[in-house]
């Protein structure tokens, strides 16, 4: 990971194989469609109205922080997506869920069941569907969206698809059986821990939750 000289516009993009062979060809196939934005290395905490050169000068160090190269990690790069906000909706869409902390033990199936709250009002909590990932699906032996579509595209793995391990579904809610082979685990490990990801389909929301499985077998 690096730092871009914000000095002057810089586009720093990622290509797959396809994406390289089609811009080589030089004949106008390699077009891009869709595009996300993101502010993830941005503090917003450093805008300072009363800056003593003048409210002109307010986001004066925000304008100056260094921008992080892309990386082809979706865990770790787009987290903080720029979103436009669905009708109605006049303060920015987040995720709750009713722990964001789960350690269970092996075959010990749970339910991630979220809530997107200022999609349709404020402060109103509403549900709609919702991109489960796991990082590590071999800490799983089930992981089911239910509700919705159930099936996540193309585009909705494509997210994550540089985690090798990782496995995306798509649904209203989340059924999960953890492992309860113990292939990953011996006597000093005793438990692992991954991440479920679950981003909205609607708002762009994104949650992320700690998944621990203890070793029972």
């Amino acid at each position: 990971m690096g730092y871009l000289d914000n000095s002057s516009i810089t586009v720093d993009a990622i290509l797959t194989k396809r994406g390289r062979e089609l811009l080589s060809r030089n004949d106008g196939s390699f077009k891009i469609t869709q595009f996300a934005l993101g502010d993830d290395e941005i503090d917003y905490s450093l805008f300072n109205e009363n800056h003593p050169n003048g409210t002109q000068y307010s986001a004066e160090a925000i304008e100056n922080m260094p921008l992080i190269e892309a990386i082809p990690n979706g865990a770790n790069m787009m987290n903080s997506k720029l979103i436009t906000l669905t009708r109605g909706a006049n303060a920015i869409p987040y995720i709750q869920v009713t722990n964001a902390t789960i350690s269970v033990n092996q075959g010990q199936s749970f339910q991630v069941t979220p809530s997107t709250f200022n999609l349709t009002g404020t402060n109103v909590a509403a549900s709609e569907e919702y991109i489960f990932t796991v990082l590590d699906s071999r800490l799983v032996d089930d992981f089911v969206g239910t509700g919705g579509t159930a099936t996540a595209s193309a585009s909705d793995i494509a997210e994550f698809s540089t985690i090798e391990q990782s496995l995306s579904v798509r649904g209203g809610a989340l059924s999960v059986l953890p492992t309860v082979a113990n292939a990953l685990f011996s006597s000093t490990v005793t438990s692992r821990t991954t991440s479920i990801i679950v981003e909205g389909v609607t708002s762009g929301a994104i949650k992320t939750i700690s998944l621990t499985i203890n070793k029972t077998n």
